[in-house]
């Protein structure tokens, strides 16, 4: 009986909801400068909001009534465990193509948080949100051309390719030529995006402030802060424009010696718009197909030491991030106008594409974060302390942080063996990264509510290159440490150059360049002989 009027009184308020909804709706369309967008949102938004709340009660109660009554610990618990994870990960994955927009760039952000979320999240995500984006209708296109650049794809251009050669998240690309002859692609937003984006990220707030209201320890509205703050720069695609041309600018002034190695497309202004851009062309392999870049004439351990040293020279010595290096980002090619060495092999270009999320790092920021990942390299466990607690992480979690950067436990991030930040890629490293994950996930949430935006940024930056380098070398490897090392060290000498002025101080400068070098050249050589002992042991 009181289960029956418990339902009546929940169907009056349904009722007495879609009434308030309907007339609230009705006069926002009737006030509105623009009556259709304005009835598309507000139907859109209460049925988002509707698939978000439902969603989200169903993968909890899963995990309650699921896990109810079995042992903390127990072979039956763990087996339990990874099926929820699994049916609550589809879940999840539907709820974000269902949604669309910044959900799948939430689904994207998912996978790549080894530290954070159940393995089985992670590769849920990682295998379709890269590769089941949604696509736009040309008429839709044209819809963005007509707004844009007042005229249809084939007017504006001498040819158009109205079927997308990608697409993800916020946009799709389209070949296209310009009557003057030259190969282009031409990103165009999502005209849904628009529409919607404000209202998804309100969506998105309101369940996230819930949980943290119901479960106080789930605290994610760092994500929030991160989305607010970098969602509108990655819609607004002159802003990605500009951050092409620095990022360019950067290499050629500051790193001069790989500044010919990275590129970025050209883009045309004169055919680019907040929500239309079209750049140069650009042929090459994407960056994790090993087999493509072979067939190039380039070695994949190029590659991966090119990528190590431009995203080093990025962070720190630029302060100017692309912050978004996954697979679908990063092209490879062989460098225009160079020649093969006599083994017949081609020195690389690295193309950076997608430039809407970049970080910039103060001095501050820049200078202790290199610091931290020079005494990351050297096991200097008093400095990695006094550099996590300058960054925020706190002396109760520093060596939680210094654990997330290098996806190793404490015990070997201060191992002085030379090789004691690398993962060997076994499933005992997995499981034991998991098992840290798990244990720790409620510190590693305060982790990251305390850390500085930029530095929450960069860990996901971290993520997306350990993936990258791992797709790229088929064993592990020291040398994306050993580059990490020498470009955070020389960052560091020149911060320390600023500030001494004196003779006496830059000729201690010098000789601490001079025994760095000495101490890199060691660990160049001990990498060697670890290489030479494992050919000989096979």
């Amino acid at each position: 009986m009181a289960t029956r009027s418990l339902w009546r009184s929940r169907a009056r308020l349904v009722v007495a909801a879609t009434a308030v909804v309907g007339g609230a709706t009705a006069a926002a369309v009737a006030t509105s400068d623009n009556p259709p967008k304005t009835l598309k949102l507000c139907t859109a938004v209460p049925i988002r909001l509707i698939r978000d709340t439902i969603t989200a009660a169903t993968i909890a109660f899963d995990y309650e009534y699921s896990l109810w009554g079995l042992p903390e610990g127990s072979v039956e618990r763990s087996r339990v465990k990874h099926e929820v994870h699994s049916r609550c990960a589809v879940r999840l994955q539907e709820l974000c193509f269902r949604n669309g927009g910044i959900y799948i760039k939430l689904g994207q952000h998912i996978s790549q948080l080894e530290y954070l979320v159940p393995q089985e999240y992670v590769h849920t995500m990682r295998e379709s949100m890269l590769n089941r984006c949604p696509v736009s209708s040309y008429d839709q296109v044209c819809e963005v051309f007509k707004k844009e650049l007042g005229g249809k794809p084939n007017e504006i251009f001498d040819e158009f390719d109205p079927v997308p050669v990608a697409s993800a998240s916020l946009a799709q690309v389209h070949a296209a030529r310009t009557h003057d002859g030259q190969k282009v692609a031409v990103k165009v937003q999502h005209t849904h995006m628009t529409d919607t984006a404000a209202a998804d990220h309100a969506t998105v707030e309101f369940i996230v402030n819930t949980l943290h209201w119901l479960f106080p320890s789930f605290d994610y509205r760092w994500l929030l802060d991160e989305m607010r703050e970098s969602l509108p720069k990655e819609l607004d695609f002159l802003v990605e424009a500009r951050h092409s041309e620095k990022c360019l600018d950067n290499f050629r002034k500051l790193s001069p010696q790989i500044a010919d190695s990275v590129y970025a497309p050209r883009v045309h202004w004169n055919l680019s718009t907040s929500k239309l851009l079209t750049m140069e062309y650009i042929d090459g392999a994407q960056v994790n197909d090993t087999k493509a870049i072979k067939w190039l004439k380039i070695q994949p351990n190029d590659v991966s030491r090119l990528v190590s040293q431009a995203f080093a020279e990025m962070i720190f010595k630029h302060g100017f991030v692309h912050c978004d290096p996954h697979a679908a980002n990063l092209l490879v090619r062989p460098l225009p106008y160079g020649k093969m060495n006599i083994l017949g092999k081609r020195k690389p270009q690295l193309v950076l594409l997608d430039h809407g999320l970049y970080k910039e790092l103060d001095q501050f920021t820049r200078t202790n974060y290199a610091s931290l990942w020079k005494a990351l390299v050297f096991a200097d466990a008093t400095a990695i302390k006094e550099n996590s607690i300058k960054l925020g992480a706190g002396g109760d979690l520093y060596p939680l942080f210094a654990g997330i950067l290098t996806m190793r436990p404490w015990n070997r991030v201060i191992d002085p063996s030379v090789d004691h930040l690398v993962l060997q890629g076994s499933e005992s490293d997995r499981s034991e990264i998991q098992m840290y994950a798990s244990e720790y996930f409620f510190q590693i949430s305060e982790l990251l509510r305390r850390l500085p935006r930029e530095i929450v940024l960069l860990l996901k930056t971290n993520d997306c290159l350990r993936a990258v380098n791992n797709s790229l070398l088929q064993e592990p490897s020291l040398e994306s440490y050993l580059i990490i090392g020498r470009v955070s060290s020389e960052a560091v000498i020149e911060a320390k150059m600023l500030e001494r002025k004196s003779l006496l101080g830059r000729i201690n400068l010098w000789l601490e360049g001079i025994l760095l070098e000495a101490r890199f050249f060691g660990m160049q050589i001990a990498l060697w002989l670890l290489g030479l002992r494992k050919a000989l042991s096979l």
